[in-house]
Parts: C-alpha cells; structure tokens; sequence
C-alpha cells in the first residue's frame, strides 16, 4: 500500500510539474487558423485611406508590408498599438510600409483615434465593418487584430494575431523603442 501511495504521490508531482512548465498557448493556435497561409499570393484591394484617397495594397509592391486587420473599439487592437508604433519606428521606410485597415462603423471615431494617438502608416477604412467586409472575407479574418507581413514579391510570408511575431520576423527590436514611439514631443526625452 504504501509503495502505491509513493507512486501516486510520484505522477501528482510530476503531473504538477508538467503542468507548471507548459508554455502559454500560442493565440495563433486559437484565433489565426484560418488565415492566409505562407506562400500565397496576398489578395489585392483598394480601399480609401482616411484622407479620402483610394489606396491599393499593390501600390506598395517592392517593400514588405504589415498589413493590419483592426478597430478602434476592440480592446486587443488597442493593446497592440504601442508594439505596432515601435516596430514603425524600427523599420526602415523604404523596405517596409505599414497598412492598417480599420473596421470602425463611424469614420469620425477612428479619424479621431488615429490622431489621438498619432497611429503611423496608412490608415484604410472598410465601412462595411468586420462581418460584412470584402477584404475581411479575402484574407480570412475572423478575429482582430489579425496581421500579416506580405514580401515585397506580394506573397504572404506571415500570418498571426500576435504583433511581437511581425516584429521578430522583420527582424526589428521593438522592446527598447517603445518608449520613444510612445513620446510625441521632448517631455519624455531621457
């Protein structure tokens, strides 16, 4: 009896252990599915930027693209918007445009946001919001923020929901630049 109860006390400790050790979860895992996957050409779409002039995912062809699926609504997007500011503010613009894809219902609030908040890159608007959204349809959009870095040859060459991801394939050190993304003026200058 007692050798039984060491080799039950034995696979608890183990099992807890085991338990204690696994890494988060991937939301890759859970949310990108079904996203485009690596090697696929990346669906063209022209979509007005909040200035009111039509832009299409083809004019930035011969430069990387992080093209971001989002809202001003959604509290995961907000989240990202400092990574996605210091990964901007780490690339370097002639190899690697950023293209944001709104689907705020109201034009005004994501206009609003985007100054608040000095976004960088091009900010697009779908008005047909998420569910209804042709582009959303095209790249398989299901949840949000949803991100894809596209080559500069127009194929996919990631797909996530997990903006540290883009920014370790393009090879930037996000992290340290953060704060300096963040600053708008010199009140936070070191």
């Amino acid at each position: 009896m007692k050798k039984l109860i060491s080799l039950v006390a034995a696979l608890l400790v183990g099992f807890g252990l085991a338990a204690q050790t696994q890494p988060e979860e991937d939301p890759d895992l859970q949310y990108a599915t079904e996203l485009l996957k690596t090697g696929v050409d990346a669906p063209d779409f022209t979509l007005n930027d909040i200035q009111g002039n039509p832009v299409k995912l083809s004019d930035f062809r011969g430069r990387q693209v992080v093209l971001v699926f989002w809202a001003s609504w959604c509290p995961d997007c907000r989240a990202e918007v400092p990574e996605l500011k210091a990964m901007h503010a780490a690339a370097d613009p002639a190899k690697v445009a950023f293209v944001s894809v709104s689907f705020d219902r109201n034009f005004d609030t994501l206009v609003n946001f985007v100054r608040e908040n000095y976004l960088p890159g091009v900010q697009l608007f779908d008005a047909a919001g998420k569910k209804d959204s042709k582009v959303a349809e095209l790249y398989h959009v299901k949840w949000i923020p949803s991100l894809y870095l596209i080559g500069a040859d127009g194929k996919v060459q990631l797909s996530t929901v997990v903006a540290q991801k883009v920014a370790k394939a393009l090879n930037v050190s996000a992290d340290p630049l953060k704060k300096k993304a963040l600053c708008q003026d010199e009140s936070c200058a070191e």
